[in-house]
């Protein structure tokens, strides 16, 4: 099944956000090549809705995402919106795009195909795992524009690639290539552009192949290891462990086991 969303009406600046559902995947495309598929809270909009709509369908189980074209994944919000509100709280108030990303239950890829940057680097930093084509770029350039960035940048880039390197990127707005990003653990592989969005289908078609509730219950349980003490992540894991454990699926997989066979996972 594919479907599109296009900006609301009434919009004069052009750009889009792609849906593609195959099987337990659901591919998302920011689709504003023209202008390095830059955001504008038109599309932010678009992908909040998306978003709430995939976690809601039991079908899908996992995501990709990636950019239209082959020059950007994406250059972050489009800086031409950016004095579009009225006040300064209202600016801190708008719905973000990335904030929509981490809402999401689902693991998401991103298959980063090329410029990464500001918004964009946040965008590829919400999601749960990152490939890069070999002509991808990262940075982080809103210090040369006088502001940082408010997406998550400092955190989930220190947490990515350590503080002293974060402080490079943050500090300088100079751009790293896709072989630094991989030698900082900022993705995890690099591939020839023309592999890229098959190495991430065939990623998701293996992590759809996973009982879906358990992989939503590690993704979930990676999040709060970040953000607790380890005494306490430990606790939460078992928690979560246990509520995996009493799934059917569970159930399922160890019978399957077994008997040597593929698990046949059902959501439950």
């Amino acid at each position: 099944m594919t479907l599109s969303t296009q900006a609301a009406a009434g919009e004069t600046i052009d750009g889009r956000i792609g849906l593609d559902i195959d099987g337990h995947v659901a591919t998302i495309t920011l689709d504003r090549p023209n202008k390095l598929n830059a955001v504008t809270p038109a599309m932010s909009a678009d992908l909040e809705r998306i978003i709430h709509e995939l976690n809601d369908d039991a079908n899908v189980r996992v995501i990709i995402l990636t950019g239209a074209g082959e020059r950007a994944f994406s250059a972050g919000s489009d800086i031409r919106t950016l004095d579009t509100y009225a006040t300064p709280w209202d600016f801190r108030n708008r719905r973000d795009y990335c904030d929509a990303l981490r809402e999401s239950r689902k693991p998401i890829i991103a298959a980063v195909n090329g410029y990464a940057l500001g918004g964009g680097l946040e965008t590829a930093l919400s999601c749960d795992i990152r490939l890069a084509s070999e002509a991808a770029t990262f940075a982080a350039p809103e210090i040369k524009l006088g502001w940082i960035g408010g997406g998550g940048m400092s955190a989930f880039l220190a947490a990515s690639i350590g503080q002293s390197n974060a402080a490079t990127m943050l500090l300088t707005g100079d751009s790293i290539d896709a072989a630094r990003a991989l030698a900082w653990g900022l993705v995890t592989e690099v591939l020839p552009a023309d592999e890229l969005l098959a190495r991430a289908s065939e990623l998701a078609a293996t992590i759809a192949s996973r009982p879906p509730i358990a992989a939503e219950t590690a993704k979930a349980n990676l999040r709060a290891a970040a953000n607790l003490p380890q005494e306490e992540a430990v606790r939460f894991e078992r928690e979560l462990q246990t509520v995996t454990f009493a799934t059917e699926d569970a159930a399922e997989g160890r019978r399957a086991f077994a008997e040597k066979r593929q698990g046949v996972f059902s959501r439950r």
